[in-house]
């Protein structure tokens, strides 16, 4: 960013501002050429009277850094207020010096050029021109001449506020850079390593501590769905694959416990391919899936997968529906993961020996869940 700012600073704005400053002496000579040109046009014609208008010029031309020439439609020079070239072995006196490829066509209709002035001047040079004109005929031209130098003095004095600009400018981008590195890319970051930890199998990988921003609840959330969402179903399954080993299951009940453990690795299934989209950041492919589905049997279902848990703590269901087929349609695996956290949290902080309450009622065209526990 720094090096194409300062490449553009130098050349793009350098020449807008060349530009502007060249327009602006281009005017300016050329309304002091015709002035000089109305002025004079009568004295044209007089050798002792040039010699004086050359004096008056003269003053003016060290004032203003330039270099005022009057000019035959020939090429002969009769004026110049800087007379180092004159030809001292020209017999006539009223020609200073002659210019033998003069032509005024050179300017293509343009009443400035930047050039050296047929090799006159020793630099670049913008010469400014006006017609002398006698009874509707061309007598000859001013020629107001003023160095390139003059010109890039005057743009230096004021592009070097460019700079400042760019300097300023970069100073805010940098610092935006910085609250972007600390806000937004570290904590996606830690939050691409935390789920590629995950996606290893490495539950216990807790994300460092976020600001309470968007980025900052994603990640807690993130960091609790892998110590919760995860490890629960994986508690759940290993509790059971424990009683079935142990011999407390009894063997007609097997089928019964095994489609609960099917049923929690199919939700952590679905759990591991949230993360792997929640792993890619991108927005576009994170959706949610509807369809229509009995929410009675998700509430069952999820209740089930509890059942060792509660058992242990004495704890019991009361659940109570609005209907024995309760049709919803919504996400059916996200519903399904909410519940289970509610019911899950719900069994943590009740006392042994408790109640919990589930309900499901009709609101309109809406169903609504109630989860109550008396932790």
């Amino acid at each position: 960013i720094s090096i194409i700012g300062f490449i553009i600073v130098s050349t793009v704005c350098y020449k807008i501002d060349y530009k502007r400053i060249y327009n602006y002496y281009s005017d300016r000579l050329y309304l002091q050429a015709n002035e000089i040109a109305n002025e004079y046009a009568l004295d044209y014609f007089s050798e002792t009277r040039l010699r004086s208008i050359e004096l008056e010029l003269h003053s003016v031309s060290v004032l203003n850094d330039t270099r005022i020439i009057f000019i035959t439609p020939s090429g002969d020079v009769i004026l110049d207020t800087n007379d180092s070239t004159k030809d001292k072995s020209n017999n006539d006196e009223k020609i200073l010096y002659s210019i033998e490829d003069f032509d005024y066509g050179d300017l293509h209709g343009k009443h400035d050029i930047l050039w050296n002035f047929y090799n006159l001047l020793n630099e670049p040079t913008l010469s400014v021109f006006a017609p002398i004109s006698n009874s509707f005929e061309i007598k000859g031209y001013v020629v107001i001449n003023i160095p390139d130098s003059v010109i890039t003095d005057r743009v230096y004095d004021t592009f070097n506020t460019n700079y400042l600009t760019l300097i300023i400018t970069l100073f805010l981008s940098a610092s935006f850079l910085g609250l972007y590195f600390i806000q937004v890319h570290k904590p996606i970051k830690e939050i691409t390593k935390a789920t590629t930890e995950y996606g290893k199998g490495n539950l216990s990988y807790h994300i460092k501590p976020m600001l309470n921003d968007e980025i900052g609840r994603l990640g807690m959330s993130l960091d609790y769905m892998a110590s919760h969402d995860f490890r629960s179903p994986l508690t759940s399954i290993k509790g059971y694959l424990e009683a079935i080993q142990d011999g407390t299951i009894p063997p007609e009940m097997l089928d019964k416990y095994i489609g609960i453990m099917l049923f929690e690795t199919e939700r952590l299934t679905k759990l591991t391919s949230n993360i792997l989209t929640l792993n890619e950041l991108d927005p576009k492919s994170v959706c949610l899936d509807i369809s229509v589905f009995d929410l009675n049997s998700i509430i069952r279902h999820t209740v089930e997968t509890f059942e060792g848990t509660c058992k242990k703590k004495g704890i019991k269901f009361n659940i109570t529906y609005a209907n024995s087929i309760q049709n919803v349609k919504a996400d059916k695996g996200r519903i399904q993961q909410v519940i289970y956290n509610l019911i899950d949290n719900a069994i943590k902080f009740s006392k042994d020996g408790s109640y919990i309450y589930i309900t499901v009622k009709e609101k309109g065209e809406k169903a609504q869940i109630s989860i109550k526990d008396t932790g």
